[in-house]
């Protein structure tokens, strides 16, 4: 379905910004964007939609349905188009990038916790807050100079044992 008959499927009227909007939504990765990346790709696109429109068309598609709005920990909104299925994120701490995932385990898991609750799951969202793994000991790249790598428990009580 192109802009013009989504916007107007929706009940909004086909205007040059929402269009040009959309359209960024529909063909950009990342597939998260604040208003002020749509307003930069616009820009640098030199088309003359101002940040007041853009924050305007969003509201407008969040109301709509055709977006979906999440507040992330940076605290600034972020939008994706509602592609009607469901998914979680994940988001990486270091870089900010944002992961998109399924996980019918999870899924079966928060439905269980409702209903133990005496609750029937309408909505959720999940958002994991990740950083990429290190590895389990210090390399004498990583090892920090001056102290000695952690033992475990057993090595611990072993060294014990033979005082």
């Amino acid at each position: 379905m192109d802009q013009s008959q989504e916007l107007r499927r929706v009940g909004l009227k086909v205007t040059h910004p929402r269009v040009r909007i959309l359209s960024i939504l529909q063909g950009r990765h990342p597939r998260h964007f604040s208003a002020e990346d749509i307003y930069r790709h616009l820009v640098e696109h030199s088309e003359d939609i101002g940040l007041a429109t853009v924050y305007r068309v969003l509201t407008q598609f969040e109301a709509a349905g055709i977006v979906n709005k999440h507040h992330f920990e940076s605290g600034q909104a972020v939008f994706e188009l509602n592609r009607g299925s469901h998914h979680d994120h994940m988001i990486d701490l270091d870089s900010g990038k944002v992961i998109e995932f399924v996980d019918e385990d999870i899924e079966r898991l928060q439905r269980a916790i409702a209903q133990r609750h005496g609750y029937d799951l309408e909505e959720h969202s999940l958002v994991l807050y990740v950083r990429p793994r290190r590895a389990a000991r210090a390399t004498p790249e990583t090892a920090v100079p001056g102290r000695t790598p952690a033992r475990s428990a057993s090595a611990k009580s072993s060294a014990s044992a033979k005082k």
